[in-house]
């Protein structure tokens, strides 16, 4: 099932086209915490060499983690361990977007999160047109 997985999805890792494609004309520079491997063209084209990702998984933009975002858009030219400073303690690490999956955020009263707003206090009055 490998070789037909990669021949038919491309929303889960690389095709195969993308696979020869990468094999024959990129080089591998880096891996991110969570697999997602990164190339760089072999050569350039007008001065720039092309840059790409190969996603552990689901091919989910969201889980570029920032540093290699910033290295994939050209916005940093070395890799990220050499051009950034060491994460702090405070930082959190990166989240995927989780927009449509249990894990999204719910505010009180959406109905997702079972639809009960808290009471409303005295303190507002609706509009009405007649008021105006």
């Amino acid at each position: 099932m490998g070789i037909l997985k990669s021949i038919f999805t491309w929303w889960d890792g690389a095709t195969i086209g993308t696979s020869w494609f990468t094999a024959r004309a990129g080089r591998k520079v880096g891996e991110d915490g969570l697999g997602n491997v990164y190339y760089e063209a072999k050569k350039a084209v007008d001065g720039r060499r092309r840059r790409w990702v190969i996603y552990n998984g689901a091919n989910d933009a969201s889980r570029v983690p920032p540093e290699w975002h910033g290295w994939l858009h050209c916005t940093l030219d070395a890799l990220p361990e050499q051009a950034l400073p060491p994460v702090r303690a405070w930082q959190r690490p990166p989240e995927p977007n989780w927009t449509g999956t249990p894990q999204a955020y719910r505010p009180a009263g959406a109905l997702e999160a079972g639809g009960r707003r808290a009471a409303a206090t005295g303190d507002y009055e609706a509009w009405s047109p007649d008021q105006a």
